[in-house]
């Protein structure tokens, strides 16, 4: 593992000459912090897939400043990726659509598609703009590890081996971009995210979701975010359907992932708990969109507890809902 030197970046502008020299920035976005790297140029790809440790058949997404950028990497922009640009760039959705060669494949994990978006963080997109190059970004973190939603969550796990970090404060969705493909013969999402997906299908009708393989997590995946095992705390994780009842176990020190059924001024949990250590309660169900910002953040407390188990109920399974119980279902892989 390359040992750099972590600065704490004083501006966009540091920032983005460190990318421009091929060096590694975490940067914020509205959906989680970012490790950034030229994405034309392969050998500070290369240094992501180093500092993360992550596989080189998971691909990476690239982040861009506008939508003429986007176009300008790839050889096809469809009339659907057009109307989905316009009503969600920019903003947490990710397109899949046929690269150029100006994306090395390690990008792209060597599949013809590369995933892009425009980021909607006013840092973010100052640094692309600056930077006057496509920045591939995954998540801040060790790979599969609780992805970071404030700048000490990226110095907590990526100190001296990345080379700067931009400090934009806590991310505002608080997970990961959703995945749209428009290489297959239907829209698909690939990976549920910050955008759901009844918004998608509000502008171009019905998408198909992908299933991920668990037999083939050793192979080329389409999209980040499809491994059987992902986001995962170094404490093992019980999942709760949304009406079970939380008891920890008598001897264990347990934690407890859950949120507010009932209105903010009533105390009382449904269903109750008892005999938890620690319980973090991420929002109420009224309001998915502040359980998703709170969610990683909420979860890498309960993580940081030594705690023997931590407990998680499932959320409604609509909107938001779905994108962050595809998080806990791959935390326990």
């Amino acid at each position: 593992m390359t040992t750099r030197t972590t600065i704490r970046c004083r501006s966009t502008t540091e920032a983005a000459e460190l990318i421009r020299t091929g060096r590694l920035v975490a940067f914020p976005t509205e959906t989680v912090y970012g490790l950034g790297a030229d994405a034309t140029n392969p050998d500070a790809v290369a240094g992501i897939f180093e500092s993360k440790g992550r596989p080189t058949f998971d691909p990476l997404i690239v982040h861009v400043a506008d939508v003429l950028s986007a176009q300008e990497l790839v050889t096809s922009f469809s009339e659907t990726a057009v109307q989905l640009a316009a009503a969600f760039w920019p903003g947490p959705m990710t397109l899949v659509l046929p690269r150029r060669e100006i994306i090395p494949d390690l990008v792209t994990a060597g599949l013809p598609g590369v995933g892009i978006r425009i980021p909607d963080h006013p840092l973010a997109l100052e640094l692309l703009q600056l930077a006057e190059c496509p920045i591939a970004a995954p998540s801040a973190n060790p790979f599969g590890g609780i992805s970071p939603t404030t700048a000490q969550h990226v110095l907590d796990g990526l100190q001296n081996r990345i080379d700067g970090i931009l400090d934009g404060g806590s991310c505002g969705v608080g997970i990961e971009s959703t995945v749209v493909s428009l290489m297959t013969d239907h829209p698909t999402v690939l990976r549920l995210g910050g955008l759901p997906v009844e918004a998608i299908e509000d502008v171009i009708g019905p998408v198909e979701i992908a299933v991920g393989d668990p037999t083939k997590d050793d192979s080329a995946q389409p999209a980040p975010g499809m491994l059987s095992r992902h986001y995962a705390p170094g404490t093992p994780m019980q999942l709760l359907q949304p009406e079970q009842t939380a008891v920890a176990p008598q001897g264990r020190r347990c934690g407890l992932l859950t949120y507010r059924r009932f209105a903010q001024d009533d105390p009382a949990f449904a269903p109750e708990v008892s005999g938890f250590e620690v319980v973090e309660v991420t929002g109420d169900d009224s309001n998915l969109r502040a359980c998703a910002a709170n969610f990683f953040q909420s979860l890498r407390k309960l993580d940081a507890k030594q705690l023997d188990l931590i407990y998680a109920h499932l959320y409604p399974p609509h909107g938001l809902g779905r994108a962050l119980n595809d998080r806990l279902r791959r935390a326990i892989g």
